[in-house]
């Protein structure tokens, strides 16, 4: 599989996402925000977490705007895979490629913790490989990560099976303890939680290795 991760002024979880792909079998490039074009032949493009831009206006917001950002959409709509992490998560809601929006946590306080996950839906390329309604443990590091949308919006996910993860026990306030949500085309994940900090035994869960190499598997069997 060959992947890029995004960088934008802020990114802090780059190399982390870089490398938690590497070890699931991905040629890993790394891509600049300014750039205008993504390399030949990607399978997967990765909007890591952290703080782009300093979070200022809303987060995600202005790295929604950037250059490479018409060029993962574009990628989108071709039928690229693309995950958004955390900030990738808001910068992927800023550019309508996911639903909703990421508001500010429900307490007004940052959260940084091992969060307990449902996978709401393991029939997509990135959850192949957890059975449906497992439990995981998967770090979460935000302060806006309060997942919002309306009525028709949440019916829609709910109907169409576009709920991916969810919260057991939540930590910010997101309207029905949404922790991820999918594309109709299920090409598109956003999540909150941050899998890439979950594939060592280091790390205190090895639970979100699952995703990558799920991605990996749904790629090799094409």
């Amino acid at each position: 599989m060959k992947a890029a991760v995004v960088v934008f002024p802020g990114s802090n979880c780059d190399r982390d996402m870089a490398v938690a792909l590497q070890q699931a079998g991905a040629d890993v490039t790394m891509v600049w925000h300014k750039d205008a074009t993504l390399p030949e032949g990607l399978d997967l493009v990765a909007v890591p977490g952290g703080f782009s831009f300093g979070d200022y206006l809303r987060c995600g917001a202005i790295a929604g705007q950037s250059p490479i950002c018409r060029a993962v959409a574009d990628h989108a709509v071709r039928g690229g895979f693309v995950l958004g992490v955390c900030n990738g998560f808001q910068v992927l809601t800023e550019t309508h490629l996911l639903p909703g929006a990421l508001m500010r946590n429900a307490g007004l306080k940052f959260i940084c913790k091992t969060a307990s996950l449902r996978v709401s839906s393991a029939d997509t390329p990135f959850t192949a490989r957890y059975d449906q309604d497992q439990l995981i443990r998967i770090p979460v590091a935000h302060h806006d990560g309060n997942y919002v949308a309306d009525d028709v919006t949440l019916a829609k996910l709910r109907d169409n099976d576009q709920i991916a993860f969810t919260y057991v026990g939540n930590p910010n306030g997101s309207v029905h303890d949404i922790a991820g949500v999918i594309s109709e085309n299920r090409r598109v994940l956003g999540m909150m939680p941050h899998p890439e900090r979950a594939v060592d035994a280091i790390h205190g869960s090895i639970d979100g290795q699952a995703l990558f190499r799920s991605l990996i598997g749904q790629l090799a069997d094409a």
